[in-house]
């Protein structure tokens, strides 16, 4: 468990002290407050993106001293002796690593990463099979472990909260997108679709009446199908997969409701730069960029050289790790490549194999150094699909791109940028070579684009503290407050209907109600006594006459 101890020397006394003697007794203060706390992260997500959020975490997490357990299928064998590695990797064997077929989606095939339901359902399995991997049970089955806190990563699910429950420590979801809706009602209530869109959307605020509508009516179908089915089916996997562990440790299982509206904190990776400014509530922390480490890698002596040596700019072209290059259609590289040489500039194209006929000034990279090369002063532009860690390194080192969304949240990503000024967008088509064209010769040759995206950068580093720090400090903060429960929201502790006002409706209905019933009646009353009245007259006249 934590090693903490609360001992802090004075600075007045210390001021009284000789200097050398000063100097150790504050070293030994500052040893004697550094926590060290045991850490549970869980990584389950199988694409190359995602080990990378995570890792990120990891070296934040032992670098400030803790001891960290870390579920992952990216293990790497060399580590520090704080860690402990959790190898999922063999689910690879099962369920290969995530890579999208961009042919198919270029021949407009289905895709159920477009749809929310069908990606959750998509992602519950690769978490379930995360936590039935005999390393993970061996893990949760031990009654000797114990962790102070867990933090488990977002996947359009939430039975990762179970987590938690075994346990029995605080839960800090970690978001790997931008805040929205879907994941926000786990901390306060869902976004307003007026001006905050959905994850999947390609719309950016404001919104049009239409696009108001369209949002407006996607999150009511989500929430509907999740009620009624995909709420149930979640429900019942989490039941199955950690009520065993939990009566082998002589407890009972917390709800599910409990469990995945009991998170202490919410940690996006995404910052104002790339957000969409939604409300969000206190719960919530921006910690985008934090897998940026302080220190840029070095380009390997060839890169080097080739980007040292381009007189007109360097133009670096990477679909990221989901997608390949080497998937795009024949016809499509053969287009690609004719452009690309055509062009004054020199170009880098991470490729994933060698391509023949190569132009003079195309070089194919089948892994690059992401980070150095967009440090580069040369870097002109970042031909990328728009992903979200893509997008913020981009920032990160104030270089314009051009974006080619492919799935997912890239079209939101793309459309923010675009919005933003630093960015380009082209359409994934068999025949974008010629467009791309078009915009790399607008981009490079409008400084608007390199300026704008400079003044992001700016914004993005102007924080009162570095992304790293700032995710280490909230950890912490969620520790040493034993679930910062001061940060709830109360809207978690309200029903549905309180938080709608749906009992203040039916009280003005049942009112409005009751006013018309007895008006009506009084009418009625009032009604029949003139009609009296009118009729005793008129036999009063006859009598007379």
């Amino acid at each position: 468990m934590r090693n903490s101890k609360n001992n802090f020397v004075s600075a007045v006394y210390l001021s009284k002290m000789e200097k050398p003697m000063t100097f150790l007794l504050l070293i030994s203060a500052i040893l004697a407050c550094t926590e060290s706390a045991k850490i549970l992260v869980v990584s389950p997500g199988s694409s190359k993106s995602h080990g990378i959020l995570g890792d990120g975490y990891v070296r934040l997490l032992l670098n400030a001293g803790h001891e960290v357990t870390y579920i992952t299928p990216f293990a790497y064998k060399k580590h520090s002796a704080n860690l402990r590695i959790v190898d999922t990797s063999s689910n690879f064997e099962k369920s290969p690593a995530i890579v999208m077929d961009i042919k198919g989606i270029m021949d407009r095939k289905s895709d159920e990463s477009e749809d929310t339901i069908g990606l959750s359902l998509m992602m519950l399995d690769i978490v379930k099979k995360t936590i039935i991997h005999e390393n993970v049970q061996k893990l949760l089955n031990d009654p000797k472990e114990q962790f102070d806190v867990v933090i488990v990563e977002w996947m359009f699910g939430d039975i990762g909260a179970g987590f938690a429950s075994v346990f029995e420590c605080p839960l800090i979801w970690s978001a790997t997108l931008d805040p929205h809706w879907n994941i926000l009602k786990l901390m306060d209530e869902p976004s307003n679709p007026a001006y905050s869109v959905d994850i999947m959307s390609s719309y950016s605020a404001p919104l049009t009446f239409s696009q108001r509508v369209n949002e407006l009516w996607n999150q009511l179908k989500v929430q509907f199908l999740r009620y009624v089915w995909l709420d149930g089916f979640e429900e019942n996997m989490y039941t199955s997969l950690f009520t065993p562990i939990l009566e082998k440790r002589g407890r009972k299982l917390t709800s599910f409701y409990e469990a995945r509206y009991n998170a202490s904190l919410l940690l996006s990776n995404a910052y104002v730069t790339t957000s969409g400014g939604a409300s969000l509530p206190q719960s919530h922390k921006f910690v985008g960029g934090y897998h940026i480490d302080d220190t840029v890698e070095p380009l390997s002596e060839n890169l080097k050289k080739i980007m040292d040596n381009a007189k007109d700019g360097v133009i670096y072209f990477s679909m990221g790790t989901i997608l390949r290059s080497k998937d795009l259609p024949k016809e499509v590289k053969i287009s690609l490549l004719k452009m690309f040489g055509s062009l004054k500039q020199t170009v880098l194209w991470k490729f994933e194999e060698v391509l023949p006929n190569l132009p003079k000034n195309v070089h194919i990279l089948q892994w690059a150094p992401q980070q150095a090369i967009l440090a580069h002063p040369n870097l002109a532009v970042f031909i990328t699909h728009g992903g979200l860690l893509s997008t913020t390194e981009s920032i990160h080192y104030g270089v314009p791109i051009i974006a080619i969304p492919v799935f997912g949240d890239q079209f939101l990503n793309v459309e923010r940028s675009v919005n933003k000024g630093f960015a380009l967008k082209v359409d994934l088509a068999y025949t974008m070579a010629d467009e791309l064209k078009k915009k790399i010769v607008e981009i490079t040759s409008n400084k608007r684009y390199k300026e704008k995206a400079k003044e992001l950068s700016f914004i993005y580093h102007d924080r009162p503290v570095k992304p790293g720090q700032e995710l280490v400090h909230w950890v912490n903060h969620v520790i040493n407050t034993r679930g910062a429960p001061h940060l709830r929201s109360p809207a978690l502790d309200l029903p549905f209907y309180k938080r709608k006002f749906l009992d203040l409706a039916a009280l003005l209905a049942v009112l409005l109600l009751t006013i018309y019933i007895m008006l009506k009646q009084a009418l009625a009353y009032i009604c029949s006594q003139v009609c009296s009245t009118k009729q005793k007259t008129g036999s009063k006249k006859k009598k007379n006459n």
